[in-house]
């Protein structure tokens, strides 16, 4: 069989105003839409779409991010946002070694086609799921 020699063309991206920008060189792992509550709460309602992709296809390229955790909750994820118009560009869960780009922030996220919906166990009954996804409760299982 032949190798799929295909490159990824880079994908750019950044925040509201300007101050953080940032580059993509690997395919994503995932994309999938994610309902839970927080994701809800950073979206400002809706379901959060997002990209997971590997840390070293990943570099900010403008701007140093702001970042919070909650210090209270076991295993909280990080935001990096940033620090002037608040855009959340980027989560780090400390139990994955992808990131999770949030896809809003690409430049062009005309491209963009969710293949998962996740934790759709707190999805509010606005949110629109595309068919022929697959659809979990909670987070998919690992294998």
């Amino acid at each position: 069989m032949a190798e799929h020699t295909t490159k990824f063309a880079p994908r750019t991206g950044g925040c509201y105003c300007g101050a953080l920008r940032y580059a993509v060189s690997g395919r994503p792992l995932v994309k999938g839409q994610c309902h839970c509550r927080p994701c809800q709460q950073f979206a400002g309602g809706g379901p959060q779409y997002f990209e997971l992709v590997a840390p070293d296809s990943f570099d900010w390229t403008h701007g140093t991010p702001a970042s919070f955790a909650l210090d209270d909750l076991e295993n909280a994820v990080t935001r990096f946002f940033c620090a002037t118009c608040g855009t959340q560009v980027l989560t780090r869960r400390q139990d994955q070694a992808a990131l999770v780009l949030k896809v809003g922030t690409l430049d062009d996220p005309a491209r963009f086609r969710p293949h998962v919906a996740i934790c759709h166990g707190d999805a509010q009954a606005f949110h629109m799921v595309p068919d022929n996804i697959p659809v979990f409760d909670g987070l998919p299982p690992r294998g």
